[in-house]
């Protein structure tokens, strides 16, 4: 089984520690030049990460794969609350890679915009609804919900994308997961 991703994307980190006690290698690419965009573009048209190919069985996007892993490994489906949980933390994830990728392009992403504003309402908004849900334990199993968490919140500290002063359960939830097989070496900061 091949794990084709980045060391910082948090989409590919959720995979890899989905997979920390399954045989696998990860193959580290960057994404947005050179060798590592060839292999990108060879493999997935959509031109995202992650990708698994598992004996030839290619497979795109972190939730396509977790579905694909879950019966492999074991795990129940998740519930209809879990999946609801992972789209919001879903839609922080991508409205702050949306962010971060127009701020790299040169745009300011401060202005007041209707594209920007529409992504720092989504933030906030989803942001406030996982901190209540930390605040009530509601990640406490080391499951792929927390995983997709913890791998959200530890690339948006990474990046410095967001202030976390008024989320201290989500901090708390992260620094209750720093020992969880795979995180070290998993760290965007490695990359």
């Amino acid at each position: 089984m091949k794990l084709y991703g980045s060391q910082t994307s948090p989409y590919v980190r959720r995979i890899r520690l989905l997979l920390a006690t399954t045989a696998h290698e990860f193959i580290n690419l960057n994404i947005f030049a050179g060798e590592g965009r060839q292999t990108l573009a060879a493999i997935n048209p959509a031109l995202r990460i992650p990708m698994l190919d598992d004996a030839g069985q290619v497979i795109f996007d972190s939730g396509v794969i977790y579905r694909y892993l879950a019966p492999k490994l074991g795990i129940a489906p998740l519930s209809w609350y879990q999946e609801n949980q992972l789209t919001v933390i879903n839609a922080v994830s991508d409205s702050l890679v949306m962010l971060l990728q127009c701020s790299r392009s040169g745009f300011d992403t401060n202005e007041d915009k209707l594209f920007f504003n529409l992504q720092r309402e989504r933030i906030a908004t989803s942001l406030y609804v996982l901190e209540q849900q930390a605040a009530n334990n509601e990640f406490a199993n080391w499951d792929y919900v927390a995983m997709a968490l913890y791998s959200l919140v530890d690339w948006a500290l990474f990046r410095e994308l967001l202030e976390f002063d008024d989320y201290p359960a989500l901090l708390a939830f992260v620094a209750q997961n720093n020992a969880q097989p795979m995180i070290k070496d998993s760290d965007p900061r490695l990359g």
